[in-house]
């Protein structure tokens, strides 16, 4: 037992020290498990030959990542997307299996051995790409939803590989391992469980179990879920979960089908129960750790000795797989008209060999379709595919995105042919909806955004915008500034939006400029730029939030709309202050760090003063309309 502890204790360290430190150096976390697999296996020799059976158990992480990606899948969108699972996800691995395949052959590899290599190398590492994706929050981008596609196709096709590969097998092979093939039996009875059965039976074996998961998931789990629930124990819940899970997987395994694929298919029916937040919130923690476990393994399985042996084998094969596939995914980029940027992240993203290429070459050893020496090398080669991905993301978010972005917005600015009243710069979240308001109300605007991707979007929705670095004063003078009555700042960039204040303020002073403030702090920046209205992006709609949590909680709306605009009317009284304040310090004139400190904490003071006062002392004709409570005093739940 205390073997076992020692073992997770040293497989924990590695995690908590080297992830960090990957993460703060832009390494990613799936790089950094990688690396702290060689520092304690190969390097070190803290783990040793346990550690392919603890990647058998961490595979399960795998598992878990599917059932989680099915969740956020509902049956229309994955018959959506049955195109590209189709077209581009089985061009990929045909492709890739005949182009590895033609490769082989040259080396004159025997062909149903170069076949077996086509197919083992076809597949792509849906956990790291899946994970990464996640991290780097790619799976909505054209690019992240293509290869996920992709990546599914893989999953499935392991099916029928599983099932052609043992009509590869070599007589030698068979003839020379026929003790092993018993103990291998022995040790992978589900992989034998199916055997003999005529082929009729074993399809309705498959459509029975297939049939199980889908009626079973749609028609049972929601009482099952309900019942355990009800008794509002949560790791009861948790259990559930992941008896469902564990369920499914191993019912896939007796059939002989993936278990990943079978949990993918239960998340894709659980889509639309209203317990799947519940699932992927006791679900997730589980599997980003057996996928940190998983990528560890990985790392640590590298056979130093049999890398230094073949080592330009090895790396050559390494580096040919992924350069082959490369040009592979490449190539389908054009045919399926996938640009820009999103054509290299999914080029870059599935150039790798993936994890059930280990199952696959297990899988060839124990059915004499690859011979022992092989499978090692071949091993190799996947693990070190895997190794060299993050770095690929890395290139691809800090070389080749950039060119992209850069490209983009370098481009000539627009010529801008009319002029308004008003000119707003920037048309993100915040300067689409001060647009949509003028232009509703028949007043004319002149757009500009550095953003070319923004700009054309707009245009979609027959939204008028001009690309163009509103900061430039002779894109001011082309969209009318002299003769403008108001200026909108709603830049993402707080120096940029500070600057362009001081310069219009400096150079037009007869313009009105309202700004975007991003905080309390940016605000003041502005104030001292010169601008006459700044308002913070969060402010109103934090105080709609906080107005409705106390509706919420029982208050009267007459009440609660009295305290907001008691809260709007203490901080106006109090913002000249505070700011004077804060411009003193900025300007060296005195050390007022208490003193703003002192005033702010005074400004809470008042507003508990405020709200303590009776409505009914109070009433304002703006809020005549308003209905008062029937009764008081107006205090939670007294008013209902």
């Amino acid at each position: 037992m205390t073997n076992y502890f020692i073992q997770a204790f040293i497989y924990l360290v590695a995690a908590v020290i080297a992830v960090p430190l990957a993460k703060r150096f832009g390494l990613g976390s799936v790089l950094g498990y990688l690396i702290a697999g060689v520092v304690i296996g190969p390097i070190v020799g803290l783990v040793g030959e346990e550690t392919s059976t603890i990647q058998h158990f961490a595979e399960f992480g795998v598992v878990m990542m599917l059932f989680l990606v099915g969740l956020e899948l509902e049956p229309k969108m994955l018959w959506s997307m049955r195109h590209r699972l189709l077209g581009l996800g089985g061009l990929q691995v045909s492709i890739t299996t005949l182009g590895t395949m033609a490769a082989c052959l040259v080396f004159e590899v025997p062909w149903s051995i170069a076949l077996t290599i086509g197919l083992i190398f076809s597949l792509s590492s849906t956990a790291i790409v899946l994970q990464t994706f996640n991290e780097k929050h790619l799976n909505r981008t054209e690019g992240g939803k293509n290869a996920f596609s992709v990546l599914l196709f893989q999953d499935i096709a392991v099916i029928p590989m599983l099932a052609f590969i043992p009509l590869l097998a070599l007589p030698e092979l068979i003839e020379q391992a026929q003790n092993a093939a018993s103990i291998a039996a022995q040790h992978h009875e589900d992989l034998s469980l199916m055997t003999g059965l005529p082929g009729w039976v074993y399809g309705v074996i498959i459509t029975a179990a297939i049939a199980i998961v889908v009626v079973g998931g749609h028609y049972l789990s929601r009482p099952l879920f309900r019942f355990v629930a009800s008794a509002g124990v949560r790791e009861i819940f948790t259990a559930t979960a992941l008896m469902l899970v564990v369920g499914i997987a191993t019912l896939m395994n007796i059939v002989g089908l993936s278990p990943a694929l079978g949990t993918f298919l239960a998340g894709v029916v659980l889509a639309n129960s209203e317990f799947r937040h519940e699932l992927e919130a006791n679900i997730e923690p589980l599997k980003g750790l057996l996928l940190g476990l998983f990528f560890i393994t990985v790392g640590a399985g590298i056979k130093f000795d049999v890398l230094l042996n073949h080592f330009f084998l090895i790396v050559g094969a390494t580096l040919g797989v992924m350069l082959l596939k490369a040009m592979i995914l490449y190539l389908l980029t054009f045919i399926f008209r996938i640009k820009g940027s999103n054509r290299w992240l999914f080029t870059l993203s599935l150039a790798q060999a993936g994890e059930f290429g280990f199952v696959l070459l297990s899988f060839t050893e124990q059915r004499h379709v690859l011979a022992s020496d092989l499978v090692q090398i071949l091993s190799l080669v996947v693990t070190l595919s895997m190794f060299l991905t993050p770095g690929l993301f890395i290139l691809f978010d800090k070389i080749i995105l950039p060119r992209f972005e850069q490209k983009t917005n370098d481009q000539a600015s627009d010529s801008i042919d009319e002029q308004g009243t008003v000119i707003i710069a920037g048309i993100g979240r915040f300067g689409q909806i001060v647009n949509r308001l003028l232009v509703a109300n028949g007043i004319k605007a002149v757009v500009l955004d550095h953003q070319a991707v923004q700009v054309e979007n707009l245009r979609k929705i027959k939204t008028k915008a001009y690309f163009g670095d509103a900061t430039r004063p002779d894109l001011l003078h082309t969209a009318g500034i002299e003769e403008a009555s108001l200026l909108v700042v709603a830049i993402d960039n707080q120096e940029s939006s500070v600057e362009l204040v001081k310069y219009v303020k400096d150079t037009y002073p007869h313009v009105k400029v309202l700004a975007r403030a991003f905080d309390r702090g940016h605000g003041y920046r502005l104030r001292q730029a010169g601008v006459d209205i700044a308002v913070s992006e969060t402010y109103h709609s934090a105080l709609e939030i906080g107005a409705q949590a106390m509706i919420s909680l029982g208050f009267h709306p007459f009440f609660v709309e009295h305290q907001k605009n008691t809260y709007k009317k203490v901080e106006s009284t109090h913002s000249d202050s505070m700011y004077t304040a804060w411009n003193a310090e900025a300007q060296g004139k005195e050390r007022v760090d208490n003193n703003y400190i002192k005033l702010f904490i005074e400004l809470e003071e008042r507003l508990k003063q405020e709200m303590a006062f009776d409505r009914t002392d109070r009433r304002f004709d703006a809020e005549h309309s308003w209905v008062p409570p029937f009764s008081e005093p107006t205090t939670p739940l007294d008013s209902k």
